[in-house]
């Protein structure tokens, strides 16, 4: 998953937020991060769950452009 849009270094807190809620669901995750934005890698079996999980915690989640839908 990627963090959509460009981040500013000013911006603090978006990764925890995206990971905290996954954290509480014991979903795993790798993080990358770049100069302008963050990457979390999660495991395809634990994607839905995953968009439910952020889903609920507030976030918006939108699908990779190529694909139709999200699971």
């Amino acid at each position: 998953m990627r963090i959509g849009g460009v981040l500013n270094f000013s911006e603090t807190g978006i990764l925890s937020s995206l990971i905290d809620p996954l954290a509480g669901e014991s979903i795993p995750v790798y993080t990358l991060s770049t100069y302008s934005t963050d990457l979390i890698l999660i495991k395809e079996k634990d994607l839905s769950r995953t968009v439910r999980v952020l889903s609920g915690a507030g976030h918006r989640v939108f699908p990779q452009k190529g694909r139709e839908r999200l699971p």
